[in-house]
């Protein structure tokens, strides 16, 4: 018993600490692009790939799962963007 919950705290803890990385670990395409110097096609092809990728994550995670319509789309384009980067 004791096991059990000395191995589900550590699972919480490090769920918590995955939700509270900071950018720089965690940086959008727009950074990726610039950090890897594409330009012309090669960096659209690059946003391309990466705003499906972002998009198909963003249509899987949870909250996707959990909501529909119009709040379930609202979701989606606000979690896209925020892969993406401005």
């Amino acid at each position: 018993m004791k096991n059990i919950l000395i191995l589900v705290s550590m699972m919480i803890m490090v769920q918590v600490q995955a939700q509270n990385k900071p950018a720089a670990q965690n940086p959008n395409c727009t950074v990726n692009a610039t950090e890897k110097k594409l330009a012309g096609a090669a960096k659209n092809s690059f946003m391309q790939k990466c705003e499906r990728d972002a998009r198909t994550a963003c249509e899987n995670d949870e909250i996707s799962q959990r909501t529909n319509g119009a709040a379930k789309e609202a979701h989606i384009k606000k979690c896209v963007r925020e892969a993406v980067g401005s």
